[in-house]
């Protein structure tokens, strides 16, 4: 084999990995994953494996915006493939909300009393509730500058997470709210009596009432954290407890029914623990990308000089 040979064969070399694949393809693979790896619901999932956090899975710019569309279309087709032990927690929880619907015009008027008597009480409540608004992306951006700065990429992800998450969320509490429309507690007079009052489509999403759409922001995000350091209990307290305590005003500040809240707790926390198994999905088809692939590589070998294929599993 002539030394031109051989330097056309270095030149022309090429590595192809046999499982780099089109994003169409990565969101068929996504969706699929969806329906058919399930795990058995009496079990929690492992713990997230360092491997998911290497610059083999990093979310890329292109990345991010296929794992949130699969949300989003996960979020919505969800209840179509979902086994019957689920179904009987979604009826358990309907039977809860029903039951709370009863009580929705006491609790509101004792809230709004008590608050009326504690004026401190109702500042100190207006700045928690902001938590769930502004406040919460300052710190989850706060998060995320720090996993830039100390290069964790653990962090940076969880942060990328919580956002996919907020926004997932945020889509489908809109939705809700279109379809529902009801009125806000403070859409009556302090003297009149309230009433749950539905106009239903056509409300418009910023004066209705249900879900939270604070509190379901505030529980997407927490569930985020919760879930990717679970292996550190604090993590999971402190998320849920501020979560628990935005949903808690929303009530005194009479911006929302019990009802409203209990919903949107429950629509943030099924979003971030559904954003969270569609990452680690991803995270196992990115790495078995890089343990399965397919090299073309020029050796010198017993004094002749050999094109080589390997297969990397």
């Amino acid at each position: 084999m002539s030394v031109k040979f051989f330097m056309v064969l270095v030149c022309v070399s090429i590595s192809l990995n046999s499982f780099s694949q089109s994003t169409d393809t990565l969101i068929r693979k996504l969706d699929s994953l969806h329906r058919v790896e399930q795990r058995p619901e009496n079990k929690r999932p492992p713990k997230t494996d360092p491997e998911d956090y290497t610059s083999q899975t990093n979310i890329t710019f292109k990345g991010y915006f296929v794992l949130l569309g699969t949300n989003m279309v996960q979020e919505i087709t969800g209840p179509f493939h979902t086994s019957k032990k689920t179904w009987l927690k979604v009826a358990g929880f309907a039977v809860l909300e029903g039951a709370l619907l009863f009580a929705d015009r006491h609790i509101q008027k004792a809230s709004y009393d008590f608050m009326e008597r504690n004026p401190n009480l109702k500042s100190t409540s207006q700045y928690i509730t902001n938590f769930g608004d502004s406040y919460q992306g300052i710190i989850v951006l706060a998060f995320g500058a720090y996993g830039l700065i100390t290069s964790n990429n653990k962090m940076k992800t969880t942060t990328l997470l919580a956002t996919q998450s907020y926004l997932a969320s945020a889509g489908m509490s809109t939705l809700v709210k279109m379809a529902v429309g009801r009125y806000r507690p403070h859409s009556f007079a302090p003297d009149e009596e309230q009433h749950l009052k539905f106009k239903g489509p056509g409300f418009g999403t910023r004066g209705s009432s249900f879900p939270s759409g604070h509190t379901t922001a505030a529980f997407s995000a927490a569930t985020v954290f919760a879930e990717e350091y679970r292996d550190k209990p604090i993590v999971p307290i402190i998320a849920y407890s501020m979560a628990t305590l935005v949903g808690f005003t929303r009530i005194t500040q009479n911006a929302h029914w019990a009802t409203d809240v209990l919903a949107g707790a429950a629509l943030g926390y099924v979003t971030g623990k559904q954003v969270v198994r569609n990452y680690h999905r991803y995270a196992r088809i990115r790495n078995n990308q890089q343990k399965t692939s397919l090299h073309f590589n020029v050796n010198y070998f017993d004094g002749m000089i050999m094109p080589q294929l390997v297969y990397k599993f």
